[in-house]
């Protein structure tokens, strides 16, 4: 099928008498209301359920290899490759089994907040509940916006059509298959809507550096003076709740540009985890959902219609979706100037790294390129509890390109800017998981609040003798034997033995970027294996 057929094809489904275009927020409640798929809760937010896959797909997601592709992407285990023939058949029959359905929704809208940069999207849907979790994570726009341009990237979701592996080509019933040649994103065999948003996200992370604007799976935000902060990390490190800040304004809480011109947003909404989410504790979060958001394995209690987000029976995944003008203070349009500060969030199981630490350029080079965390349970299919993985730049799972492309473009970028970058563990503390405990979110934002008003630019430090790292001594608001882990254990062999493990996975996780320079090598945990 060449691309004239391919566009064709998509015509016909855009022009089907089926397809409901860029319904407003309240439509698409009565029709998901109506359809069945999902609920209305007391808080005015509609719940759906996701059924078998409460979490990506990793294993399920392709690109399709190309002359397009075939130079730039990084393939491997992340970037799986799917041949042309296989991609173009799969897509085929997609359409036809969407223009048998009843009713179709179409959203069109952007991905970047900075108009210079920005991407035109388009999304079909056949949920209609997934194009208003679309309207609430993407950028609207009016029609007009789109009259004299067509949609760059478009989004085709059919999540009860379940591929056949022998035949398609997939590794199961589900598939997520971006080509960058069509321009064309599949998805199938999943109600799980994350993989919507992440979708796009890996197309800006293969786009944006090659107009050398560095893409980052992080949350950002803005200070009263204006200083800018990012804050990186995995599902459920901390991003979303540590840049919902009341005395900070949100530019985004997922993925950002940096530009010649500073930070913008790459989404127009927030996609947060709301397990044992409550207003005490992170009031713009819980006070953002209401009329319009949706709510995602969130169970609601039957009488009262409230959502419980204690009860994880269905997921420890819970999710929450919308949009950034829910929360109070945004920066609008989400664009802000250059970073004055990193954090890097680590959820670290074993409880044996810092609370904080101060990183030189090469140690942050190290730890961006590591991107260490323990993986949470509901983040992915088959994940129940905490397991340590590295994930290069700490979003390898929708990093098209060399992690060593974007690596690059953040330490020129630290150096352009003299961006000051802090290593903080949100994890567990005073043991490993199952003996420590999670560290409180109160010292997590004394110590994050510290570092970005410039506390701990000057503060007395000891260098950790396993990891090599910096550990401030006094943080206001934390008590000083939780900043240094050895001493919040009470057994020191086993923090030892934690350390030291810890250690030798950091080295042999290492060995993938064998090209990084000695001051970056050197710049890793201090034991190494004898």
């Amino acid at each position: 099928m060449n691309t004239v057929e391919k566009s064709k094809l998509l015509k016909e489904l855009l022009d089907q008498g089926n397809l409901h275009k860029n319904l407003v927020v309240p439509q698409l409640v009565e029709k998901i209301l109506s359809r069945e798929e999902g609920i209305l809760t007391a808080t005015g937010a509609v719940r759906a359920t996701t059924g078998k896959y409460t979490g990506r797909s990793p294993k399920d997601k392709f690109i399709v290899r190309d002359e397009t592709s075939e130079e730039l992407v990084d393939w491997g285990t992340v970037n799986q490759a799917i041949d042309e023939a296989k991609f173009e058949n799969l897509y085929e029959k997609v359409v036809a089994y969407l223009k048998d359905k009843n009713e179709l929704f179409h959203f069109k809208g952007y991905a970047g907040a900075d108009p210079k940069y920005r991407l035109p999207i388009q999304v079909i849907n056949e949920y209609a509940w997934h194009n208003l979790f679309a309207r609430q994570l993407f950028i609207t726009a009016d029609d007009e916006e789109f009259t004299d341009r067509e949609s760059e990237f478009t989004i085709i979701s059919a999540p009860t059509y379940r591929a056949d592996p022998e035949i398609d080509g997939t590794n199961s019933e589900t598939f997520i298959l971006v080509s960058f040649k069509k321009r064309i994103i599949l998805i199938g065999g999943t109600e799980y809507a994350g993989e919507i948003k992440k979708s796009i996200f890996s197309v800006m992370n293969y786009l944006l550096p090659q107009r050398d604007i560095l893409s980052m799976h992080c949350s950002a935000n803005v200070g009263q003076e204006g200083d800018v902060a990012l804050f990186f990390g995995l599902s459920g490190t901390g991003k979303t709740t540590l840049s919902a800040d009341p005395y900070r304004r949100l530019i985004g809480d997922d993925e950002h540009g940096w530009s010649p011109n500073g930070v913008f947003n790459i989404e127009g909404g927030c996609y947060a985890k709301c397990v044992n989410l409550s207003q005490e504790k992170e009031p713009q979060i819980f006070d953002a959902i209401r009329f319009g958001s949706v709510l995602e394995n969130v169970i609601i209690e039957d009488e009262s219609r409230l959502p419980n987000y204690d009860d994880t029976s269905l997921t420890e995944n819970t999710r929450a979706a919308y949009p950034l003008e829910n929360v109070d203070n945004i920066i609008s349009p989400s664009v802000a100037g250059h970073p004055n500060t990193i954090i890097f969030l680590t959820a670290d199981a074993s409880g044996t790294l810092p609370p904080i630490s101060k990183l030189t350029k090469e140690q942050a080079m190290y730890h961006f390129l590591s991107g260490y965390t323990s993986k949470l349970a509901g983040t992915e299919r088959g994940v129940t509890e905490p397991q340590a993985t590295f994930s290069a730049c700490f979003g390898s799972p929708f990093l098209p390109l060399a992690p060593s492309t974007y690596a690059k473009m953040l330490g020129e970028k630290i150096d352009q800017y003299n961006t000051n970058v802090f290593l903080v563990n949100t994890g567990w503390t005073g043991g490993k998981y199952g003996v420590g405990k999670r560290m409180k979110l109160s010292y997590t934002r004394a110590m994050v609040h510290a570092a970005l008003e410039g506390e701990l630019n000057s503060v007395e430090t000891v260098t950790d003798d396993i990891f090599g790292l910096e550990i401030p001594m006094h943080v206001p608001g934390v008590p000083a034997e939780v900043l240094v882990p050895r001493n919040a254990w009470d057994d020191q062999s086993a923090y030892e033995e934690e350390a030291k493990s810890l250690a030798i996975k950091f080295h042999e996780n290492f060995k993938n970027f064998d090209k990084a320079s000695d001051d970056i090598k050197n710049a890793g945990p201090i034991y190494r294996p004898q």
